[in-house]
């Protein structure tokens, strides 16, 4: 019998500046972590150039039909960052499917079902139009490689709001009953810098382009000093999550220097995202 264990694909950036993937492995998810002793996912620019400047931002989803865990990361060429996705059955070996949605692109997540035979994701784009702000998109694909149908999911809000002009998908959407419940950071600019904080929203389970809820308000952002204060200040950014026994498991970056772990019920998740508006407005 092969003992279960929590397994992160986390961020690591080498003294020249650029980004690797490390595995880190415990058996409960909160202590005793083992690290590769080697970099897990390396950059490979010679045969794929548009990883010359490093990879990052893993988001993990296991895909049944394959048999295998999907990795849905950024790539960041000479002329922006994209998405690009692998396949692996142990974290050891990892088949590069190559980038799949041109620069700028980022923030790429894989729902874990196909709907109506086609694979799903949720990603986010940035128009070159600063003005027109970078908002959370959806498209599908019959085999992980051609993407199309490409449609906007969620609109960052203008004005004020906490999410308002950049937003995008934190881990890949978890299936309940009730929907797709999906987490997701937003930027609010102050004259200080950027804070980045989280909220969350509900899709339809048959027809992931319908948002049924959509927080007004950020549920989580940074407060204690590790989140306050690093290489980025005010930052929590969370690229994975697991539910267990009910409780929900984030795993998020505090202020662009460490990995953290926060903890929700997913029951009263779920009981404040569907009391939260209509997903349709948009502020």
């Amino acid at each position: 019998m092969v003992e279960r264990e929590f397994l992160l694909l986390v961020r690591t950036e080498a003294r020249n500046g650029l980004s690797h993937l490390s595995a880190a492995r415990s058996k409960d998810g909160e202590t005793g972590w083992r690290i590769d002793a080697e970099p897990t996912f390396l950059p490979s620019p010679t045969s794929h150039p548009e990883e010359q400047w490093g990879v990052e931002d893993p988001r993990l989803t296991r895909l049944e039909d394959q048999k295998r865990w999907a990795v849905a990361y950024t790539a960041y060429s000479q002329v922006g960052p994209l998405v690009s996705l692998a396949l692996t059955e142990d974290f050891k070996d990892f088949e590069r499917l190559g980038p799949v949605l041109p620069p700028e692109n980022k923030d790429a997540a894989l729902f874990p079902v196909r709907f109506k035979g086609r694979y799903g994701m949720i990603h986010r784009p940035v128009p070159k139009c600063e003005d027109a702000g970078a908002h959370m998109w959806i498209s599908f694909s019959p085999d992980l490689k051609h993407w199309g149908d490409h449609q906007l999911l969620i609109p960052a809000r203008h004005g004020g709001w906490w999410d308002a002009n950049k937003i995008g998908i934190g881990p890949p959407p978890i299936e309940t009953p009730d929907g797709w419940l999906i987490l997701y950071h937003g930027v609010r600019r102050t004259v200080s810098g950027a804070i980045y904080r989280l909220g969350v929203a509900l899709l339809d389970l048959e027809d992931p382009t319908r948002v049924l809820r959509r927080s007004d308000q950020w549920i989580f952002g940074p407060e204690t000093g590790y989140e306050r204060t690093g290489d980025v200040d005010d930052v929590v950014f969370s690229c994975g999550w697991i539910a267990k026994d009910d409780i929900l498991r984030i795993y998020y970056g505090g202020a662009d220097t460490q990995v953290a772990l926060a903890t929700v019920g997913l029951k009263d998740l779920l009981d404040y995202v569907k009391q939260c508006p209509d997903g349709t407005a948009t502020g």
